[in-house]
């Protein structure tokens, strides 16, 4: 049996960052989290690109649109849905990380979810730098961490996309 699992190393990878300014006060520091993480981890300040969508809802068409242009091994999307009295929250909240989870499979790239969904403006600051750490860190680190994994057990000449069906 062999077992495989990935380091957060981020030499030689180009990487994107897909925020939404939507409760910037805990979205910056996400965004900021994970650019922090990547150029710490080795990938090239040059090489990290942060782009800025109105909101959560737009991050999945953002994240595909950039990975369609063939320049990142992976995206990082980061934002924060905070329940609120409508039903808004469970739509918004479910269709992006859907819609994330779409993009990363029918690109075959790494996207990681750094989407807060939190039931209180506190909550949402407490893992946006806070005393939950940081979540837009851990998405960026998760990505590069999935990255190497790849390398070392699935290289994809080896990779048929028949095979995960």
């Amino acid at each position: 049996m062999a077992e495989f699992s990935g380091e957060p190393r981020g030499e030689g990878r180009r990487i994107v960052v897909v925020a939404s300014r939507f409760n910037e006060g805990v979205t910056v520091p996400l965004a900021e989290g994970a650019v922090r993480a990547l150029v710490e981890k080795g990938v090239a300040f040059d090489n990290v690109d942060v782009l800025w969508v109105p909101g959560a809802w737009e991050l999945p068409v953002a994240v595909r649109r950039a990975l369609s242009s063939e320049r990142y091994d992976a995206a990082v999307a980061v934002g924060a849905v905070i329940r609120g009295d409508t039903p808004h929250f469970d739509i918004v909240a479910g269709e992006t990380a859907r819609g994330l989870m779409e993009a990363s499979r029918d690109f075959d790239v790494p996207v990681t979810l750094g989407l807060l969904t939190t039931d209180t403006l506190e909550q949402a600051e407490a893992r946006a730098g806070g005393v939950h750490g940081n979540k837009g860190m851990d998405a960026a680190l998760a990505a590069l961490e999935v990255l190497d994994l790849f390398d070392r057990a699935l290289p994809a000449a080896d990779y048929d996309d028949e095979d995960a069906e």
